[in-house]
């Protein structure tokens, strides 16, 4: 598989929607993910098969820390490495920020997620008791130290 990754744009937010939607029980609305092409502390990266977008991930820098807001695949490209590839490029910017870490919360129950996690070098550093809802369930709080 050939991916190409690139900065979110504004013309790949319809189809993040979309990712969302298919993802989580919460997805991130459509004026959230615009609002982050304004945020300065955010950088989103997509990664695209043949022009159709098969995942994002992004995080938040705030002075030398970093935090993983979402990590998404299309359905159609689960299990074909695409979220690792992602996870990839944020710790190399991250590490080009010089960050100290990037954290992220994962839902406990998510044991594939919580496997990619720890491959890339991710850590159990804590829980949030009932942070996630519908249903509603504790996330684990991982931490990949730089």
């Amino acid at each position: 598989m050939s991916l190409v990754l690139g900065r979110m744009e504004p013309r790949h937010v319809t189809d993040m929607v979309l990712i969302e939607q298919a993802c989580f029980s919460q997805p991130w609305s459509r004026r959230m993910l615009e609002g982050e092409l304004e945020n300065p502390q955010a950088f989103y990266l997509v990664a695209e098969q043949d022009g159709v977008l098969a995942g994002y991930a992004g995080m938040h820098a705030v002075l030398d820390e970093g935090y993983i807001t979402n990590v998404a695949t299309a359905p159609a490209f689960r299990r074909r490495g695409v979220a690792g590839t992602l996870l990839a490029a944020l710790t190399a910017r991250a590490r080009a920020w010089s960050l100290a870490f990037l954290t992220l919360e994962v839902r406990v129950s998510n044991a594939p997620a919580i496997a990619l996690y720890e491959k890339h070098g991710f850590v159990p550093v804590g829980v949030r008791r009932q942070y996630y809802r519908a249903p509603r369930e504790d996330a684990l709080l991982m931490t990949k130290y730089l």
